[in-house]
This record gives structure tokens, C-alpha cells and sequence, in this order.
């Protein structure tokens, strides 16, 4: 069996689903999905600095950029990071062309990166975290670490298991049943949105994240939102 966490299947899964990712997305989520990209970038810090520069990782459409270029009116770039030359290329031919001159993309794997290091005053990303298995999510705490500056700031939701809510058998039912049955009936697809109900549910939560995130010596909050259905943490990087 192929390894569903190998960045090249990864790829794979978001080139093919690219060109009907946001109407999917949006629909099938029923518009929570940019409801908590809003919250997600209301959880993250005050930057306090007059220029600030960051990294959007896995970011995919690039859904969350207008929600962070409003909120912090001091980004003057961010550099977004993702595997699938599809999902950027989306990104910039729909969303945000007349954003292009603010935003670099560099498309690589977010782990086999060589980003520098102390280079971002933030590091946001939503809907990334559930495409990497625990140990890969320690390297991805590492590398937060390693290219936030002293006193940068951090965002990070993802869709999550939410273990105790009474609706919880609905919800599974919708990411196991209904989207793969939408996707076969409608999309007529290779099964990649199905795809994408698979990562959720094996992610669970952001919690033993927000621990790897300590860890590595950073200022971590955990959120839940909407009775868990998304997580997230927040942060800081202390400044020593």
C-alpha cells in the first residue's frame, strides 16, 4: 500500500483536486472552513513590528491571505510554502492576482525545505497540519522554531476528531460517507477529496502538537473551536 503521508502522494492528491478545492471546500464544510481561517488569524499574537514578513505553510489557495493582510495591516510580504503547483496556481490566477506583488511561493515540500533560519516574524497555516503523520509534525514544530525570529508569532488550525460532542457520529458520517459519496456522484473523481476526510480523521486534534510546539521552546496556547470540530495553537517565540 502506498504511504499516504509521502510527499509526493501528497502532491498528488492536491494537484488532481486543485481546480474544484474552494467550491468542494467551502460547500461541504458548509463555510466553517473560512469561518475558523478568520479565527485562526484572530488567535495569532500581536506582531509589533512596522514591516513584518512570514511564511504561509501548506497554503495551498491561499484562502487565509486577505483575512491576514486585513488583520495586520504590517505584512508588507509573505512567502507561502506548498507542494502542489496546482493549488498555487489557483491561488494566483483566481484569487489574488492583484496581491502577486506581496507574495512570494516557493513549491517544495514544507519539510525538506531550506528556509532561513530567524527569518519570519509570523508563520500561519490552515488545513496543512492533517497531511503529516506525529513524527513529521515534530519536524514541522523544529522548523517553526527554527525560522520564527525572537518574539515572532505563530497560527495553526486544522479540521479535528471531536471526541466527546453528542453530534460526533454526524460529523464522522459526513467526512467518511457523505463527502466520498458527493465526490463519486458529482466530481467523478480518483477519490481525492475522500482523500482529505481520511487525513482529518487520522490527525485527531492539535494537541499532542501544540506539545512538540513547547518542545521546542516556544509560548503555546491550544483553541477548540465549534465544539472541537477545529483546532489550533497559537504562539510566541520568547525572546531570551
Amino acid at each position: 500500500m502506498e504511504d499516504i503521508y509521502d510527499a509526493q502522494y501528497v502532491k498528488g492528491v492536491f494537484d488532481r483536486c486543485s481546480d474544484r478545492y474552494l467550491t468542494f471546500s467551502l460547500l461541504c464544510s458548509f463555510g466553517f472552513t473560512e469561518r475558523w481561517r478568520r479565527q485562526c488569524v484572530a488567535a495569532m499574537p500581536h506582531m509589533g513590528v512596522p514591516s513584518a514578513h512570514g511564511y504561509d505553510l501548506m497554503a495551498g489557495t491561499g484562502e487565509v491571505w486577505p483575512h491576514l493582510l486585513k488583520h495586520f495591516q504590517s505584512i508588507s510580504s509573505i512567502t507561502a510554502v506548498d507542494i502542489s503547483s496546482g493549488m498555487h496556481r489557483l491561488a494566483m490566477q483566481r484569487l489574488h492576482a492583484h496581491r502577486a506583488h506581496r507574495i512570494n511561493f516557493v513549491e517544495d515540500d514544507v519539510l525538506a525545505s531550506e528556509l532561513p533560519s530567524d527569518s519570519a516574524d509570523f508563520v500561519i497555516s490552515t488545513f496543512g497540519l492533517k497531511t503529516f503523520k506525529p513524527a513529521q509534525h515534530v519536524q514541522l514544530a523544529s522548523l517553526v522554531a527554527r525560522v520564527l525570529r525572537p518574539g515572532g508569532v505563530f497560527a495553526m488550525i486544522e479540521a479535528s476528531d471531536p471526541k466527546g460532542w453528542p453530534l460526533r457520529p454526524l460529523y464522522l458520517f459526513h467526512l467518511k460517507v457523505v463527502l466520498p459519496m458527493i465526490e463519486r456522484i458529482f466530481l467523478r473523481g480518483a477519490q481525492d477529496f475522500a482523500m482529505i476526510g481520511t487525513y482529518s480523521t487520522n490527525f485527531g486534534d492539535a494537541a499532542e502538537f501544540a506539545e512538540m510546539l513547547r518542545g521546542q521552546g516556544l509560548d503555546v496556547t491550544f483553541h477548540r473551536f465549534f465544539f472541537g470540530c477545529a483546532t489550533g495553537v497559537s504562539g510566541r517565540k520568547p525572546v531570551h
